[in-house]
């Protein structure tokens, strides 16, 4: 707790959006925030129709891969470009890292 609490800490210091991940054994979850927590600006998850639609499962890394690419298409069109990446504890393998890596392909710098 208290070492996401001083990431965050940073994060709002700098003054820099955050895209946040969250993930489940069934599904995955990622928005952009304001730098200090206030507004959601942009989100993406496997439980939106659009994206489900095109998944045969939710919990794997294609469907990471999906939502890193909708989310930074979304922050693209919110005029967002570069944010600070918040993994909240998880650590930065496997869907969290398909997520990071989609969502850098797609324009976002972080």
């Amino acid at each position: 707790m208290r070492r996401a609490a001083k990431a965050r800490a940073r994060i709002r210091r700098v003054g820099i959006h955050r895209l946040t991940v969250h993930r489940t054994p069934k599904h995955i979850y990622a928005q952009i925030t304001t730098a200090d927590g206030s507004r959601v600006l942009a989100a993406a998850a496997t439980v939106q129709p659009d994206i489900r639609s095109q998944l045969k499962s939710t919990g794997n890394i294609e469907a990471a891969k999906l939502v890193g690419a909708a989310i930074a298409a979304k922050a693209k069109e919110a005029g967002i470009e570069e944010v600070a990446f918040d993994r909240s504890g998880f650590r930065y393998h496997g869907r969290v890292k398909a997520l990071a890596e989609a969502a850098r392909e797609g324009g976002l710098r972080f």
